[in-house]
């Protein structure tokens, strides 16, 4: 079966058969794996009223545990969000009751986020729904397939992480 990135592929090794394409056969359908599988993830997350980012602010909270709250700081930390966009994120949150800022210290100048309890509803049913999204996804390759992606991907996110 031909996808689209064989077809691009074969175009190329016919125009450039000077240069090996054969890592579009693994990037490019990552590429376009990515774009499809973020899609499918968003439409749990605009259920709920939320973002992408937006979930995962309030997921990082949310794995704080009691009190359910983090730094502005932490939370880029914890997040798949750039520490530029955390305050946006935030900003909306607040707007929208699902989570407040606070000074703390002595000073006041440490800032602290935390879920209010409509934040924590919202979390919690749009994480038990993100994770049957996920099984869902997951379950589309074999059980022993995707283990081996799990141990790849690790394998080589850890080469950019480390």
């Amino acid at each position: 079966m031909t996808d689209r990135v064989a077809r691009i592929q074969a175009e190329w090794a016919r125009e450039r058969p000077d240069v090996d394409v054969s890592p579009q056969a693994v990037i490019g359908r990552l590429h376009r794996l990515a774009a499809v599988l973020t899609e499918q993830l968003a439409v749990v997350y605009r259920r709920h009223g939320l973002g992408e980012g937006e979930f995962d602010v309030l997921a990082a909270l949310r794995r704080a545990g009691p009190p359910y709250e983090r730094a502005p700081g932490e939370l880029a930390q914890h997040t798949m969000v750039t520490t530029g966009a955390i305050t946006k994120r935030i900003d909306r949150l607040e707007r929208d009751g699902l989570v407040t800022r606070r000074s703390e210290g002595s000073d006041g100048r440490r800032r602290v986020v935390a879920l209010t309890a409509a934040g924590l509803r919202v979390i919690d049913r749009a994480f038990t729904e993100h994770m049957a999204n996920e099984r869902r996804l997951v379950d589309l390759v074999a059980a022993e397939d995707a283990r081996a992606l799990e141990r790849i991907l690790g394998d080589w996110l850890r080469h950019f992480e480390s």
